[in-house]
């Protein structure tokens, strides 16, 4: 298998196709340990947690199954210590070590409290390398090419000091790998497996962090070194290099130190006692100078593997992520499969989900090369994995994350502390250079509306202003280091020699970052800041100066010389005002893009980018669609929020909290008057999903007073979604006139976490969910609440049934505020219905009643008219579509007669008329066909128009005649529409 970078100076300049990473897709013998969580993340990076008892590990390799136990106690180091109190100090260090490695990050316990690195891991693979290799420029082959590579020389993490092909032992071993390949995940699991007995080639394991070591230049013996980081090792210090103990060292992160192996850069030191900076003693020990039978493990990006002197390495090995799918899908399934990933309270149904996503997951690597490409990196496949579990497990109000802090947070737990080059006199941070370079290129593409970009896109914005050797230099590491961790060669059919983002949506993330950091300025603005910058600081040193002469000399033009210094950076300060609305701007305009407007909402379509669509695929033939852009203004707002403020701060990226509030400020009219223009529901559901985003209360709060009536119908609201609602709409109390929910895939549980919504609205759209009887149980709650204004509730189309009717029932006799319910199609029955005539005369305030196609007879028809004759504001009830006799008919007829009678709509005539109401019934049949049965619909018009004929016939006024014939003639063009499947 090819490797996952080349050493970049060795690379024809300007030959990006040659940066393809190892892909998905090939095979060889692998390695899976069911042991460590992998996670992305620095060594160095986690707090002090609890230690962790031993557990067993399972070994897959090829087809065969080993058991790892508990090694023998007949080792020859450990049982010269046994009577010695080094014996315990080793046991106390491999306690506090496996506290230290098995503590998990924040971004974990979403999984749930079993999650933690003794429940599961799958090792990346690791290959046998040499310096020739990295050397050696790779072929440039396309990614199709790649997928049938074989992954030749694979080695495993036990093996890595093992004998090499000459048979010489190997003592210093080079771990390599770009960012995200997992190379501090492996070490934290080498340590752990150490810890609990699985590493018995080492009697004592001693990590270090190359960034903590950096930090520190004053003089440091090995031994005061060893004992100020584990204090638990005293008592075995003075047997390093003085007894046969088998020690292994861990160096971290090579790249972070500026080793010199030169003599005159750093002298020979073989003594523990002699201090000695930090680097000197790492380079020394590399040597084999200082501890010479100490085995040595470096973990390195590609860029510094260099550093160290081929001579001094044993073996060279590289990280190649998951280039099989099989791996990913084994990640996949232990993470989304962990207990209590799914969260409280929904343990019922979470292990159907977790499957089904799994099986969904899988699927989808099977048949689109392209996200098995970006999950050849175990970071992206834990970014998968967080991202579903928001999507789908999401149940809190408000939400404990959003999209943006997820990115955010995955961008920390790779870049966290990096700098790009450590040799850099500029010392810019990695992210800080990734926002600048590749953001750039993320912008350009949001713009065009362009998602896969050529070599000449790739030059022209990242080598065209290439000026100084330091900044080509810079350029190097990146293309080494960086570079696949963002950029994926396109599987796509004819596209293969083209770039795509290895997440779709991180393109838009870091083009919102790009634009929100300021980069985004002309060269005036550019040449201003820069000048300004230099006057601003000239003009402190010389107003000393301006003082000190105008004391000496009265030279009155002097002041008049100082402020006129002063002018130019007050000037650019207003420019630099203007940029910022200028961002206020791009944000509000990309949110409401009118050619949007009808696309699924964002969490749709990032569901459909990880899932996949089922379905036929796209044929390589067929024009795509156009590419969609929705989450780049949705990523600019919640960038501007604190806490991903608080977190770009750590990676270099500073905002401004005035940058922030200005941005905000310039951005507010806009985005409320556009608000208001009447936004389809899946744009406004982009829109509460910004303001989720954008976790600014106080601005939430003025635009949500804005919305009077929210239509969110047909969007699938699913768990978070509801969440999303709840939250936005709780920074405010004001009451909402309209909340269309209709067709949104609501249960139960969706009903609990809008509950507070609910209560104030004034008009609720519940139809077409699969509410059933339990669902009722939470309606009757909702209109029992004393708090409740919901005047006009429209249940049609579920499943409500006997015994939900019963809920509604007890909810319509002790409800002060409903005055329309609409249970149209609910499969009520007589019994149903009986229920809901027995409660109505306890009940006050109710007008109208709908209880249509619902398989009412006539005793419960007339039953329930005869209630609601008595009731004190019941005017009108809806009996259409009932299994209603021509007796039945008449006797409703003859009640609708009496001056105390209620209207009562069952057929479109009313005698020897047609009924004032037959456009209602007609349009309230056409809108709900696709969601009844036809055949009963088709019989039922069938008797409506021998029901219109035989009334026609009867009566001798021309006038009426002709209401009676176009009645008929709507109901005959709706009939044939039915029998030729049109409506």
């Amino acid at each position: 298998m090819l490797r996952a970078m080349q050493c970049q100076s060795c690379l024809p300049w300007g030959s990006w196709s040659q940066l393809r990473p190892s892909p998905p897709g090939s095979r060889g013998t692998r390695s899976v340990y069911l042991y460590a969580a992998s996670e992305p993340g620095e060594l160095d990076s986690v707090p002090v947690g609890s230690s962790s008892s031993y557990r067993g590990c399972v070994r897959y390799q090829g087809g065969s199954q080993e058991h790892s136990v508990q090694p023998s106690s007949s080792r020859h180091g450990l049982s010269q210590l046994r009577n010695v109190a080094s014996s315990d100090a080793i046991k106390k260090h491999q306690k506090s070590l496996s506290a230290w490695f098995s503590h998990q990050p924040n971004e974990e316990r979403q999984f749930g409290p079993s999650f933690s690195l003794d429940a599961v891991h799958v090792d990346p693979v690791i290959r046998e390398s040499s310096l020739e290799e990295i050397l050696k420029p790779s072929p440039d082959l396309t990614i199709q090419n790649q997928l049938q590579q074989p992954c030749r020389q694979v080695i495993s993490l036990q093996n890595l000091f093992d004998v090499d092909a000459c048979g010489r032992q190997v003592k210093n071993v080079v771990l390599y790998g770009t960012v995200g390949t997992g190379k501090s995940t492996l070490i934290k699991k080498m340590v752990i497996d150490w810890c609990h007995g699985r590493l018995p080639r080492f009697e004592l394991v001693i990590p270090f962090s190359c960034e903590d070591l950096s930090h520190s230049h004053a003089p440091i013996s090995l031994r005061r070194l060893v004992t100020k980081k584990y204090q638990h090792l005293r008592d075995v210090v003075p047997t390093l290099g003085a007894s046969s103990l088998k020690v292994l060292f861990i160096l971290n992160g090579l790249e972070r130190l500026n080793l010199d192996f030169r003599l005159a850069g750093t002298e020979l030191c073989c003594d523990p006692n002699e201090p000695v900076t930090p680097s000197a003693i790492v380079v020394n020990l590399l040597r084999k100078y200082l501890l010479p039978e100490a085995s040595i493990i470096v973990t390195t990006r590609p860029s510094a593997v260099r550093r160290i002197p081929g001579k001094y390495v044993g073996r060279y090995a590289e990280i190649c992520g998951f280039p099989d799918t099989n791996l990913q899908k084994l990640y996949f399934q232990m993470r989304l499969s962990q207990p209590g990933c799914s969260g409280e309270g929904s343990a019922g149904s979470s292990s159907g989900e977790q499957e089904n996503l799994v099986e969904m997951l899988s699927r989808n690597l099977e048949r689109h090369n392209q996200i098995a490409a970006a999950c050849f990196l175990p970071s992206y496949c834990w970014l998968v994995c967080t991202t579903l579990h928001f999507l789908y497990f999401t149940r809190t109000v408000p939400p404990s994350q959003t999209l943006t802090g997820i990115y955010t947070s995955f961008l920390r737990l790779n870049f966290s502390g990096e700098v790009l080059d450590s040799t850099d006199p500029t010392n810019i941070s990695m992210m800080k250079y990734v926002a600048k370079m590749v953001g750039k290129l993320a912008y350009e593409g949001v713009m065009s509306r362009k998602t896969c970009f050529s070599e000449d896109d790739l030059q022209q914005c990242f080598e065209v202003e290439m000026k100084t050797e330091s900044e080509l230099n810079l350029l190097e590491v990146f293309r080494s280091d960086v570079f696949s961790f963002f950029l994926t060669p396109c599987v796509q059919p004819g596209k293969e020699h083209t770039f795509v983002f290895t997440i779709p949506a991180m393109q838009e993330y870091l083009a919102a970052l790009y634009v929100v950091l300021g980069e985004k300025k002309t060269l005036a603005q550019r040449v201003g800041k820069e000048l300004s910058e230099v006057i601003g600081k000239v003009s402190e040193d010389v107003a000393v100066v301006l003082n000190i002469i105008s004391k000496v000399l009265p030279l009155r033009f002097l002041p008049v010389l100082f402020n006129l210094l002063k002018i130019f950076p007050r000037y650019f300060s207003r420019l630099s005002g203007k940029d910022r609305d200028a961002i206020a701007h791009t944000m509000a305009e990309e949110l409401f893009k009118e050619e949007d407007y009808y696309n699924d909402d964002v969490l749709d379509q990032i569901n459909s980018s990880i899932l996949g669509v089922e379905g036929p695929m796209r044929h390589p033939d067929e024009a795509p669609d156009d590419e969609v852009f929705e989450l780049f203004p949705i990523f600019m707002g919640g960038i501007l929020s604190r806490r991903n403020r608080a977190i770009l701060e750590q990676l270099g990226c500073s905002i401004k909290n005035l940058a922030a509030f200005e941005i905000a400020k310039a951005m507010k009219k806009t985005v409320i008057r556009n608000s208001r223009k009447g936004l389809p529901p899946s744009e406004l559901m982009d829109y509460l999903f910004f303001l989720h985003e954008f976790q600014n209360e106080r601005f939430t709060a003025e635009a949500i007073r804005s919305l009077q009536t929210v239509n969110l119908s047909s969007v699938k609201m699913t768990p978070l979604k509801c969440s999303v609602l709840a939250s936005v709409m709780g920074t405010t109390c004001h009451e909402v006139e309209e909340l269309n929910l209709t067709s949104c895939n609501l249960d139960t549980s969706s009903l609990k976490i809008l509950f507070p919504v609910l209560l104030r609205c004034k008009a609720l759209h519940l139809q077409l969910n699969s509410l059933g009887s339990d669902a009722c149980k939470e309606i009757r709650n909702l209109l029992l609440h004393d708090k409740c204004l919901v005047s006009n509730l429209r249940l049609a189309n579920n499943p409500v049934g006997e015994q939900g009717a019963q809920y509604l029932a007890e909810a319509l006799a002790g409800n002060h505020s409903l005055t329309h319910l609409s249970l149209l199609h609910t499969a009520l029955g007589d019994r149903g219905a009986g229920v809901i005539a027995q409660h109505l005369a306890e009940n006050q305030h109710l007008q109208e009643l709908n209880l249509g196609y619902n398989s009412l007879t006539d005793t419960a028809a007339l039953h329930v008219v005869e209630v609601a004759k008595k009731h004190a504001t019941l005017d009108k009830v809806h009996l259409y579509f009932n299994d209603i006799s021509e007796d039945g008919k008449r006797a409703l007829h003859s009640l609708r007669m009496d001056r105390d009678g209620v209207r009562a709509l069952v057929f479109l005539t009313a005698g020897t008329d047609v009924s004032d109401y037959w456009s209602n019934i007609l349009n309230v049949v056409q809108k709900n066909l696709p969601f009844w049965d036809r055949e009963r619909v088709q019989q039922h018009l069938a008797l409506i128009l021998q029901d219109l004929e035989s009334s026609r016939r009867q009566t001798a006024n021309p006038w009426r005649k002709a209401k009676f014939l176009r009645v008929e003639s709507e109901v005959k063009k709706m009939l044939g529409k039915l029998q030729h499947g049109t409506l």
